[in-house]
């Protein structure tokens, strides 16, 4: 019996597609004896031919302009690994569908802003668009909720969804080291880019997940409402031996549920009981909770940063295509999925951790409680350690629950505060 050839092009070979594209190469026979196709890479795209890669590459399949490849190859699968929103990344996946080439990518940047549109044509030309990489790693969430959950009515999905950040809290905890210090490390064992982690650090890269999360989950369009997007720049390590002895950690989560028939996404540091089973997901491991009825409460969890991780979940993509699984890329028709409702999330309340670093004289204390008061923020707990020797002290307030624009208000009042030396710290608890 004669199998059926698949070509396959890989376009962006950075540490993942690297990585992708040697697992491609070693493991064709496991892949035809579980689907019974061959597949053949016939052609590879990246910016530098000759920049030195952990594992090497065909050069007499190389080209330096990847649209050339649509050209002088026929093509049944493209894996865009380039990772941009827009320009070519988006090109490239756009002609690939027109042309009912199947696409998988790990791009949650391009998925989560331009999702609809793509998923939109993959169904029209009758091809897929797998994007399971995009979220969580190795950690097959997506198909799970669009295939092992598919009958439930999910109203809430939350988790640790970046693996660089939980490892910098993990080990700043574990060390007592700095923010920077353990940033610094991150990027040798690489968890975090060498150049500009800002994305993973500033809460965008969670973010993005937790839009693709939102649409799979509530079959919904992907939202583009803001909505609370905050990173873990500002913690310090003063932050997490504090809160330690609270009894708390601080985690950086993605959460999205659905309230009152409203769509309410959110990325935040958030203090989490050291008893939870969120707060003991240490390391560069991502977990991600699922509630729904009549399923309950589901649990995933594995590692969530690194190219092995994500070549797993691209693999994984693969042999769903090869395997003749042509299905909707968000789980149901286009027309079907309509535009969320939004809530509104300054109406949102939540206890806070609030650490102020102030002048230490008579009155300060006064001025900050009052300035709780007028906000209608009611204090549960206040800690102060004064500093003698810089004349200084540090306040930490725990508050009971309070809405999100009083929040917002109160931090706005306190930076203007001459008494306030340092910009607060605000952790909301979860």
């Amino acid at each position: 019996m004669i199998k059926k050839k698949i070509n396959i092009a890989v376009i962006g070979l950075g540490q993942i597609g690297n990585y992708l594209l040697n697992e491609l190469n070693t493991k064709k026979n496991d892949i035809e004896l579980k689907t019974g196709k061959k597949i053949q890479i016939v052609a590879i795209s990246a910016k530098n031919k000759n920049k030195k890669r952990k594992f090497k590459i065909n050069k007499k399949i190389f080209y330096k302009e990847p649209l050339n490849i649509f050209k002088k190859k026929k093509i049944d699968i493209l894996f865009e690994a380039i990772g941009q929103s827009d320009g070519i990344s988006k090109q490239l996946v756009e002609i690939a569908l027109k042309n009912k080439i199947h696409v998988i990518t790990p791009n949650k940047a391009l998925i989560s802003k331009h999702g609809d549109y793509l998923s939109n044509l993959a169904e029209k030309n009758k091809v897929n668009l797998e994007f399971e990489a995009s979220v969580a790693g190795g950690i097959p969430i997506l198909r799970t909720i669009k295939e092992g959950l598919a009958t439930n009515k999910l109203t809430k999905v939350y988790g640790i969804l970046n693996g660089t950040c939980n490892y910098i809290l993990s080990e700043m905890e574990k060390t007592k080291k700095s923010f920077p210090e353990v940033l610094k490390k991150a990027q040798s064992l690489g968890y975090a880019e060498p150049g500009n982690p800002k994305l993973d650090l500033n809460g965008y890269d969670a973010f993005a997940k937790i839009r693709i999360l939102s649409s799979l989950a509530f079959n919904k369009k992907i939202s583009k409402k803001n909505c609370i997007m905050e990173g873990i720049e500002n913690i310090e390590y003063k932050d997490i031996e504090i809160t330690s002895q609270l009894n708390f950690r601080i985690k950086l989560l993605g959460i999205t549920e659905i309230i009152g028939g409203k769509l309410f996404e959110r990325v935040h540091p958030a203090l989490v009981k050291k008893d939870t089973y969120i707060g003991n997901v240490n390391g560069v491991m991502n977990a991600v909770i699922v509630e729904g009825q009549p399923v309950g409460e589901s649990v995933l969890q594995g590692e969530g940063a690194g190219p092995g991780a994500t070549s797993s979940a691209l693999m994984s993509d693969l042999l769903s295509i090869l395997r003749g699984n042509i299905k909707y890329p968000f789980g149901l028709p286009d027309f079907k999925r309509l535009n969320p409702l939004c809530y509104n999330e300054k109406k949102s309340s939540n206890s806070l951790y609030i650490r102020l670093e102030v002048i230490d004289k008579p009155g300060v204390l006064s001025q900050i409680t009052k300035l709780l008061a007028n906000n209608k923020i009611s204090i549960e707990r206040v800690l102060q350690t004064p500093d003698h020797k810089k004349k200084s002290a540090s306040i930490v307030i725990i508050t009971h629950k309070a809405f999100e624009y009083r929040s917002l208000n109160l931090i706005n009042s306190l930076k203007k505060n001459k008494n306030v030396i340092k910009k607060p710290v605000l952790i909301r608890l979860f």
